[in-house]
Order: structure tokens, then C-alpha cells, then sequence
């Protein structure tokens, strides 16, 4: 049997070198066309919180990673859940979520879930939603924003918005 040596670290590919700020090849595809189509946006800068932190009043035993034993949790301060979306357009009219394989034991789809239920509840008009696993959807979300005229230098947001808390298909 060969024995596996620790060696030199891999070098990171050019392709992981040219992300730049971006996490995913995906996402910097999408940064790249939102700027050639001349949408303006911003990238991981608006964060929502889904559910605050809080205590748990009662008996609360658990494992953690470095115990086998149950450790006592009663009355610890448990974390809020956050939702920071890849990118929000002006005014947060519309939102692209960029998700490549998500593998099954992933927490995005619960917290995605309780973000939608979070802009329902907030009484503010809600944004256009896109998840993207690709870059031909990408290109169809920009398609959707554009008609929805968040994409045109001097369009009418508030109407745009308007158009979309009611669930309109088509801006005026």
C-alpha cells in the first residue's frame, strides 16, 4: 500500500487566481454580465436577518464536534440565522442568488425558505427572486429584469416596483 505524503500544496488554478472578490466562477459570470448589460448592482452587501438570536430557557443538552459527551447548552445564547444575497440591484428591486451544486445536506434551501417568508412579512414590496445555476439563466434573469425596466437609465423605480409587489409580469 502507498503511503500518502502530505508534499507540496496544490497551486490554485488561473481560474480560481482570476475571481477576484468573487467565490464562484458562477458568480463573477454573473457580475460580468449584469455589467455588460449596464445593470447597476452590489455584491454580499445587504444582509437580512431571518430569525434573531435568542435563549432557550430550558433543559438544552448537546453534542459538539470536540466531545463525545452531552454539554449543557441551558440558557446559552443561540445564534441568529442570516441571509446575505449574492446580488441586490438599486433599491433592492431584485435580488440574483447564483447557486452552482448545492449538496443535499446544504442549509440553503431552508434558509431560502425562511428569507422568502421574511420579505412577505416585512410589509415592504417584494423583489424580483432568481436563482441561478448557470449562465444561461443568468442571462434569462437579466432578460427578466430588463423587462421589468430595472435595466434603463431613467425608468420610473417606484412604478417598476409597483409592477412587482403585485405580481405583474410586464412593467408599463
Amino acid at each position: 500500500m502507498k503511503r500518502k505524503t502530505k508534499g507540496t500544496p496544490k497551486k490554485k488554478s488561473s481560474k480560481k487566481r482570476n475571481l477576484g472578490k468573487y467565490k464562484s466562477g458562477l458568480e463573477k459570470t454573473c457580475a460580468d454580465l449584469l455589467a455588460e448589460s449596464g445593470i447597476s448592482f452590489t455584491y454580499e452587501t445587504h444582509q437580512y436577518m431571518l430569525v434573531d438570536k435568542f435563549r432557550y430557557p430550558g433543559t438544552y443538552l448537546k453534542s459538539t464536534a470536540k466531545k463525545k459527551e452531552l454539554t449543557d447548552r441551558t440558557n446559552a445564547v443561540v445564534l441568529p440565522i442570516k441571509y446575505t444575497p449574492d446580488f441586490v440591484g438599486p433599491d433592492a428591486v431584485w435580488i440574483i442568488e447564483t447557486k452552482g451544486y448545492v449538496p443535499s445536506h446544504h442549509d440553503f434551501p431552508m434558509r431560502w425558505k425562511l428569507f422568502l417568508k421574511h420579505l412577505i412579512d416585512s410589509g415592504e414590496p417584494v423583489p424580483a427572486l432568481f436563482i441561478c445555476k448557470n449562465k444561461s439563466q443568468i442571462e434569462q434573469a437579466i432578460e427578466k429584469i430588463k423587462q421589468l425596466g430595472y435595466g434603463r437609465k431613467g425608468v420610473n423605480k417606484r412604478a417598476a416596483r409597483n409592477h412587482v409587489s403585485r405580481g405583474d409580469s410586464t412593467a408599463a
